[in-house]
């Protein structure tokens, strides 16, 4: 079973966040925050630190004021169209990666701006993101593992320290195919 995710799960996160952190929900503190009329995002930041909110609730405030960013507003199908929007082979790439991902597991796709997580039930395994026009780095988190052939060191994330540089949909092979295998199960 394959799921498509965007920002918007975690808005509803962020909303939960904020009534636990807080006991009140986001209606409540939009209407405190109207009446002190912050006139940029640092001044609401620190009225908002003094009174203990933080992290993802006060993101969730400071975008509820100065507006979302057009990434946290898109679907996952509008973020990753824009990822690939000049480069139609690569989206094919793409596309043959998160097959070869989902085929074997319950797998959960999260478009973001400039990537794309593959998610176990457990955490992410691996991430695609595009690098130029003509290559695409499939980040893999393999614990432990050396950089062995076609598998090499990255710094796509912390957690994603091998890549497989891409570059055509019939490099997605068994090889690779292996690889996200291993990764998931390692993951999950």
């Amino acid at each position: 079973m394959t799921t498509t995710l965007d920002w918007r799960r975690n808005r509803d996160m962020w909303v939960r966040v904020l009534e636990k952190q807080t006991g009140e929900g986001v209606a409540a503190w939009n209407s405190r925050i109207r009446k002190h009329r912050f006139g940029d995002e640092k001044q609401l930041r620190t009225w908002l630190s003094e009174r203990n909110v933080t992290g993802y609730a006060q993101q969730l405030l400071v975008m509820e004021r100065f507006g979302y960013p057009d990434f946290v507003l898109a679907t996952a199908e509008e973020l990753i169209e824009k990822q690939y929007a000049d480069a139609p082979q690569l989206r094919a790439l793409y596309d043959a990666i998160v097959k070869a991902a989902t085929g074997g597991g319950d797998v959960v796709v999260q478009a973001r701006k400039t990537f794309v997580s593959l998610v176990s039930p457990r955490r992410t395994f691996a991430r695609i993101q595009r690098a130029g026009k003509t290559r695409v780095n499939l980040g893999l988190r393999l614990d432990g593992q050396q950089p062995v052939g076609r598998l090499v060191r990255s710094n796509l994330h912390e957690t994603m320290r091998l890549q497989i540089p891409l570059t055509t949909e019939a490099e997605v092979d068994a090889e690779v195919r292996r690889w996200l295998k291993r990764a998931y199960v390692e993951n999950s």
